[in-house]
């Protein structure tokens, strides 16, 4: 059996002032397809600190921000658990050691540095996903579609999403385990636990 690994990277352009949500489902897809491998997964991963990768539902409706219905309630969500970063001052984050830093490695302005809403909800989302392959074809359910996130709105920034694909190239064996039986993960009680109490009959006999 063949073990094979294939990489790319997707290069995005964010637009800033708000996140964006890049819908890069074609893309995986496609990377997916020229890899060649059959069985195996797909790890989807941020190059960056302030963005995440999302496997969601497709909301289709979008209002006058470009968000899907289902990314704005998301984003709505988020600016409620950490809100946007409008004042100087709204958090602890940058201090003047690292907004020095920032001008060290050429940063337009100290602005950028008040991105700190960005890291925190990358820290909440995650910077990766990982799917299964079955049969060359991505496992994603009816449904799902692929979004990588940037929370960082101070600026339009160039991003670049990580691919890797791993697996065989080879065909593998029934994929049913013990032949496809339903788990019953539900609570089972005891006889005893469903035996009869006399104080039932305070209910029973009003």
């Amino acid at each position: 059996m063949e073990f094979k690994v294939f990489q790319k990277e997707l290069e995005l352009q964010s637009r800033g002032w708000i996140p964006t949500f890049h819908d890069v489902s074609k893309e995986i897809m496609e990377i997916v397809k020229a890899s060649g491998i059959q069985n195996g997964t797909v790890c989807i991963a941020s190059h960056h600190t302030t963005c995440s990768v999302m496997i969601q539902e497709c909301s289709h409706d979008v209002d006058t921000f470009d968000l899907e219905y289902l990314q704005h309630d998301l984003l709505d969500i988020m600016r409620k658990l950490i809100p946007d970063y409008t004042d100087e001052g709204d958090y602890r984050h940058p201090g003047p050691i690292h907004a020095q830093f920032g001008r060290y490695v050429k940063e337009p302005g100290n602005y950028t540095s008040m991105n700190t809403d960005g890291h925190l909800r990358s820290v909440f989302f995650g910077r990766s996903e990982t799917m299964t392959i079955k049969d060359g074809v991505l496992d994603g359910g009816e449904f799902a579609h692929i979004y990588f996130i940037d929370w960082d709105h101070v600026r339009a920034r160039h991003r670049q999403l990580n691919v890797t694909v791993m697996g065989t190239t080879d065909a593998v064996e029934d994929r049913k385990w013990n032949n496809g039986e339903v788990i019953n993960t539900l609570r089972k009680f005891t006889e005893e636990e469903t035996a009869y109490d006399p104080r039932f009959d305070l209910q029973q006999k009003r």
